[in-house]
């Protein structure tokens, strides 16, 4: 037992993308002044971020369609939307220009409440929960007449391009306060958007969202007691400045 926990710990990581390793910042001096230029850069890299799983959506509409002229099993059409929308779930950060490294090294650096699940637990759920969003996913294609290009599907992405801008916030530049309001009006709120759209298209979607919410809802309190163990810094993304080591 001692052996298999690395080995799934692992697979979980290289399919989920996550790095081991700690992020580079060693330490910063933190003012109390907004940083306007770093609120303009989450905005342009999340709407370019949307803009890009948009288009991603219309050509492999555009692509699926023209494949419909060919004679292959139906089954087969299936499997493409699946793939396709698994890899749009799984690992939509590549449509970002922001920098969206998983990194296990933040959350284990950082002060956490007893209660806080181990690291471990996060790729596994995320993993599963990315299974879910792919199924749901793929019934409202099928709902809406195997259109990738569909109201629904749209905003989803915009749900998993927020979720990717707080990633960035939190993990990778350690921004604490300034995470707290983005995850809850951003992937907390867009997953609840998501959830009840899906399920007025075909309740089973809606219904596999669920778990979706409820672990964003955790993941808003254990953002808000990390704040709170953290340093309490402003709930906007301060002016830093690097510290030589």
């Amino acid at each position: 037992m001692s052996q298999s926990k690395p080995m799934v710990e692992s697979i979980v990581h290289s399919v989920m993308g996550v790095k081991e390793t700690a992020p580079s910042i060693k330490s910063l001096n933190n003012s109390q002044e907004i940083d306007g230029k770093a609120i303009l850069t989450y905005l342009l890299g999340t709407l370019t971020q949307i803009a890009l799983m948009v288009f991603a959506l219309w050509a492999t509409s555009q692509a699926y369609n023209r494949l419909l002229i060919y004679n292959i099993p139906d089954w087969s059409y299936t499997a493409i939307a699946s793939l396709f929308l698994i890899f749009l779930t799984i690992r939509s950060r590549l449509f970002s220009p922001l920098d969206n490294t998983r990194n296990a090294g933040t959350y284990k650096e950082v002060i956490r409440p007893n209660w806080a699940p181990p690291p471990l637990a996060f790729p596994i759920i995320w993993m599963t929960i990315g299974v879910l969003r792919m199924v749901s996913s793929l019934l409202v294609w099928q709902a809406m007449g195997e259109n990738f290009l569909a109201f629904p599907l749209i905003i989803h992405v915009i749900h998993l391009a927020l979720g990717d801008t707080w990633n960035t916030i939190f993990t990778v530049q350690r921004r604490f306060g300034a995470a707290v309001p983005v995850v809850i009006f951003g992937p907390w709120l867009s997953a609840i958007i998501v959830t009840v759209i899906y399920g007025q298209t075909t309740t089973l979607a809606g219904f596999l969202l669920l778990p979706s919410v409820i672990w964003i809802t955790v993941a808003c309190v254990l953002v808000y007691s990390i704040w709170q163990l953290n340093g309490r810094e402003p709930f906007y993304p301060t002016k830093r400045e690097a510290i030589e080591s």
